[in-house]
């Protein structure tokens, strides 16, 4: 599934992977029954989000009686690295190093700072 940033899973496909991550399995009325804490969520939409995941290549499904038993595919470290590789493209420039600065020692060093069209430098706490 995800290979890429567009490829991390929205919100709600997130949560229902990290509810089969914590369950290994389960079906519609599990991973409803899991999320219920944090939300009331219908039956059917939670459906519809499993479903999703499942044509993504997220989740795999095999059919039990009547009902679908969905098993996560992607793992939750590659959504990870998907996620902070995002995450250092985004706000770092690409730079794994400016990030683990930050991690460090609490900021970064711009090598630039941002200018305006009229030549004034910017505040980078503004940014």
């Amino acid at each position: 599934m995800a290979r890429n940033a567009r490829e991390i899973p929205p919100p709600l496909e997130l949560e229902c992977l990290k509810v089969l991550w914590t369950l290994g399995e389960g079906n519609v009325k599990d991973v409803r029954q899991a999320l219920t804490g944090n939300r009331n969520l219908a039956y059917t939409t939670v459906m519809t989000v499993l479903d999703r995941l499942a044509r993504k290549g997220g989740v795999a499904r095999r059919k039990v009686g009547r009902s679908f038993v969905y098993v996560p595919v992607l793992s939750r470290g590659v959504l990870r690295r998907l996620a902070v590789q995002d995450l250092v493209d985004r706000y770092f420039e690409g730079s794994e190093q400016a990030l683990m600065d930050l991690l460090r020692d609490g900021e970064t060093i711009d090598p630039e700072p941002a200018v305006t069209s009229a030549g004034e430098n910017l505040d980078p706490t503004l940014l």
